[in-house]
């Protein structure tokens, strides 16, 4: 039996609840967008140091938040010098090596992976809040690099031109990574999951690997797609041009820097042993070379690296069609991913050390150096783990750490790189496919099965992309998934069924608390999510189900009819004009079915939308109450006091 005509008593002999929901005093539309628009792009709130400070003080305090160098090098000491040496020798001993094999990689001169070492670090040592990231190339963008622009300019046939388009990318990419941070749109990179990263990390690291068959195994000519299909049919057609020679040293090396870098995982206080390996194979795969003249005998060699600091760049830019695009294009793609890589590197170390840093911050200072880099001969540098870690491992206290490595790789420049001539092709192969074993996480996925299987799928989703066609398909792929899923999360949002707590007035979801009791007459309702336009029609439809399965459970028990159906909308954070038309309709709809709709705990946000609406007038402040238990009270109240004018008989609708 409903009780839509209810003859309440009068306020004196109700017991009530004594607080109501309170509506949130108007505020001036300026004041509430310059709140919105704080809360979006400033959550971290950066203009609060500057707050009550003089102009000069906070001149100062602008000039630390840009360049953090300033603020902690008047407090350098030379303990913290003897620590960031040890680091910065120790990264320098691993840059040299990886930036030579990356630039490779990247279908690039040799000499650009050690440019790459030498200039951006020295703008991130300025501009970086992070004290342990160390700067340099990094395989994944390396691979992009020569993917993507591959696919407009043949690197063999065109070096000039691809090398050219190689510095506009990376151009590019600092200018929009700069801008993100500048802009606070730093939120973008957040589209990048956890688990997209980590299947796109192994797709691209298998990519990678498969890539260094053709300096394995000793080949002239190799496939210039990504895919393994194309890569094996390349490798398996090749079968008379394998070179045992090139395949015994680089399967020797490669197992010399796994078993190293397997000794410093089980001992990490012997990590330099792993740091130093790549250099140690570097150098004994050239001592092997010159001494036994393994070149003449199909062991590839660097040859010539110039000698000499980085030359400028500016005037190579390329800003013409058809190129542009495509330069705009690669920009865009490896830019991001470098982004997501370098700050998530930065904040996983600052956990350990309990520091913060600034994620806009970071990015602004990430993309200075690559703008600045791609003007003195550089190509796209981010924080790469490999490296980080071992700057971490090493001791670093400082981003000093970095200014010690590129005054090591100067060095090398200016005097040791004829020393290189030797270095066999293989050796880089090696040092590069021990590398990217490491980004392989199994782990991590072996994780995602058994928390989230939905982020499984987006984990392996991302990989197979990467691996069976493009890195940039696998990217797309896996973005697209998680956007899918943050679009369900929206639209199709968690509503439950609380009941009562015994010997509590705590309501909790019936299927996390089996325990909890239903209340006679009552049907309470839980939504978790913001009520918008895409989950509007959703949520009515489910509330409606709802009523039915509840009204069909009271009728089959024969127990006491429903009455009212309460909404708990404590998760409600804001509610849009489609929401407030649901919430209208579904009241008509339990009138019809004389059933009372009532609210508990609408939000600040929720509450002044209503009152603007007049929703409230309709629903009546009444049926409005700050916490479900009190709503609960009042309904149960009314239920044993209160008798309906006329009996109705029930009108399902």
């Amino acid at each position: 039996m409903g009780n839509g005509d209810f003859v309440y008593p009068s306020s004196s002999d109700r017991q009530c609840a004594t607080h109501r929901v309170a509506i949130p005093p108007p505020q001036p539309f300026f004041m509430s967008f310059k709140n919105t628009l704080k809360e979006t792009f400033f959550p971290d709130d950066p203009l609060r140091q500057f707050k009550n400070k003089t102009p000069s003080r906070r001149f100062i305090l602008g000039l630390q938040y840009f360049l953090p160098i300033l603020e902690w090098a008047p407090r350098y000491s030379f303990q913290f010098l003897k620590s960031d040496l040890v680091a910065g020798i120790t990264i320098a001993s691993l840059a040299i090596p990886q930036g030579i094999s990356y630039a490779k990689l990247a279908n690039l001169p040799p000499i650009l992976g050690l440019y790459s070492s030498f200039i951006p670090p020295l703008v991130y040592a300025m501009m970086g809040s992070s004290r342990d990231l160390a700067v340099g190339t990094v395989a994944v963008a390396s691979l992009l690099t020569a993917s993507m622009l591959g696919q407009e300019v043949n690197a063999a046939q065109n070096p000039t031109l691809f090398l050219h388009l190689a510095f506009t990318a990376t151009f590019f990419a600092g200018i929009l990574q700069a801008s993100l941070g500048l802009l606070r749109l730093g939120f973008i990179v957040d589209f990048l999951s956890h688990a997209t990263i980590v299947g796109f990390m192994a797709g691209a690291a298998t990519v990678v690997i498969l890539q260094q068959l053709k300096g394995i195994l000793g080949l002239d000519h190799f496939t210039h797609s990504t895919d393994i299909i194309s890569v094996f049919r390349s490798v398996f057609s090749q079968i008379h041009q394998w070179r045992w020679e090139s395949g015994v040293l680089g399967v020797g090396f490669l197992f010399f820097l796994l078993v190293t870098r397997y000794f410093s995982k089980r001992r990490p206080k012997f990590f330099w042993i792993s740091a130093m390996a790549p250099l140690t194979s570097v150098i004994l795969g050239s001592l092997l070379v010159y001494l036994t003249h393994a070149e003449k005998h199909g062991v590839q060699v660097i040859g010539n690296l110039k000698k000499g600091l980085n030359p400028l760049s500016f005037g190579d830019l390329v800003f013409t069609k058809p190129y542009i695009t495509t330069c705009l294009k690669t920009g865009i793609i490896t830019g991001i991913i470098a982004l997501a890589e370098g700050i998530a590197v930065g904040r996983s170390f600052a956990m350990f050390k309990h520091y913060h840093i600034d994620g806009n911050k970071e990015m602004v200072a990430i993309g200075t150096m690559n703008i600045v880099g791609s003007c003195f001969s550089c190509y796209l540098t981010t924080g790469p783990f490999s490296r980080s870690a071992v700057n971490f491992n090493a001791g670093c206290k400082t981003a000093m750490s970095n200014v010690i490595m590129a005054i090591a790789v100067m060095l090398t420049l200016l005097f040791l790189t004829p020393l290189f001539y030797y270095t066999p092709i293989v050796v880089l192969s090696a040092i590069i496919i021990s590398a990217m074993l490491g980004l392989i996480d199994y782990e991590a996925a072996i994780h995602l099965w058994n928390v989230d299987k939905f982020d499984f799928l987006v984990c392996i989703g991302a990989y197979i992309g990467v691996v069976f066609a493009s890195v940039e398909v696998g990217l797309v792929i896996a973005v697209a998934i998680s956007v899918v899923r943050l679009l369900l999360f929206v639209a199709r949002p968690r509503t439950s069924v609380l009941g009562n707590l015994p010997d509590s007035t705590i309501y909790r979801d019936v299927e996390q608390y089996p325990n909890a009791n239903h209340v006679h007459g009552v049907l309470i309702l839980e939504i978790d999510a913001p009520i918008y336009f895409a989950n509007s029609s959703y949520l009515r439809e489910r509330i409606s189900r709802w009523i039915d399965e509840e009204e069909d459970k009271l009728k089959a028990t024969g127990k006491t009819s429903l009455q009212y159906v309460i909404l708990d909308m404590t998760a409600v954070g804001n509610i849009d004009t489609s929401g407030i038309s649901m919430l209208e309709e579904l009241k008509k709809t339990t009138e019809r079915r004389e059933l009372k709709l009532v609210l508990a705990n609408p939000g600040a946000e929720v509450m002044k939308k209503l009152n603007k609406s007049k929703f409230l007038e309709n629903i009546g402040q009444e049926w409005i109450y700050l916490t479900v238990g009190e709503a609960v009270e009042a309904c149960n109240y009314k239920l044993h006091t209160c008798k309906p004018k006329e009996s109705q008989p029930w009108n399902n609708v």
